[in-house]
């Protein structure tokens, strides 16, 4: 059964159940305050706290936490777990969008996936028997991705998992002259390339995304663009899809959220434009 739920948000942090096990981590759109009748807050197992300068640490109040978790979910099982930036390998916000690949994607859609993390979105298509190209500069997030993938018993399914800069990728794909019937990417504020590359947000998504129209299929279905960065807004990313080639004939912009039974927790912003009725 799968065991993930917002128990409450508020004071910039939300309260989160795992397996039973209850988390604090910050989160900075959580701008109300915190429900003070809430008594899971008095039974924490485990506690992330982020200074200033970006950086922070795990604080393990109770020790008989585990440092890994298996949740069953979208038809996935998956590994979680706490790591240095504070997060558990899975952004529980992308839900909608994950529901909406698995509704359209069809067998033998050419699927690239970009800064594909631990690989939910992937591996939904690829159980959709769609052929998918899964980037991401990280060696220890693609690893992680790939052990999702076993644990899943997707081992046959189509997957090329490729470790690099993204934008140096997409320049070979260009030149390879190949094609996709589907786009994502969920681009960080900032980043490394596997040789120190690095990325900006407000320095390269341009550049990448004119890139990215140039691998359109004649069949094209959609792209879907993701930001947790300030100022990148569901109205903004949708200005920059428009703007960069991708002119399908339906948009699609919207706040991401994680589902809540009375106070859903917003966590960023997504555009698709899509040949496709989303």
């Amino acid at each position: 059964m799968f065991d993930y739920e917002i128990i409450d948000s508020g004071d910039f942090n939300k309260l989160e159940r795992v397996n039973g096990y209850y988390i604090l981590r910050p989160s900075p759109q959580a701008v109300w305050p915190r429900d003070i009748k809430c008594k899971h807050y008095e039974t924490l197992s485990a506690k992330y706290e982020r200074y200033q300068n970006g950086k922070g640490k795990w604080e393990l109040l109770d020790k008989k936490t585990p440092e890994v978790f298996t949740l069953n979910k979208w038809n996935l099982s998956l590994e979680l777990r706490r790591t240095g930036f504070g997060h558990l390998g899975v952004f529980f916000e992308h839900e909608t969008n994950w529901l909406r690949l698995e509704k359209h994607v069809l067998p033998k859609d050419r699927v690239l996936n970009l800064f594909a993390y631990t690989g939910v979105a992937s591996l939904i298509c690829a159980a959709k028997e769609a052929e998918v190209v899964h980037v991401d500069a990280s060696k220890t997030s693609v690893a992680w991705a790939k052990k999702n993938q076993e644990k899943s018993k997707l081992n046959d399914a189509s997957i090329r998992w490729i470790v690099e800069d993204v934008r140096k990728f997409v320049q070979k794909e260009v030149r390879r002259k190949n094609s996709y019937e589907w786009i994502i990417l969920d681009p960080p504020s900032f980043g490394r390339g596997t040789k120190n590359e690095s990325w900006l947000i407000e320095k390269d998504l341009v550049g990448l995304l004119k890139d990215l129209s140039c691998l359109k299929s004649d069949n094209f279905k959609g792209v879907l663009l993701s930001s947790h960065s300030p100022g990148y807004t569901a109205l903004s990313l949708d200005h920059l899809l428009t703007t960069t080639g991708f002119s399908e004939t339906h948009s699609l912009k919207e706040e991401m959220f994680v589902s809540h039974k009375s106070r859903p927790l917003p966590s960023g912003f997504c555009s698709w434009r899509s040949n496709l009725s989303l």
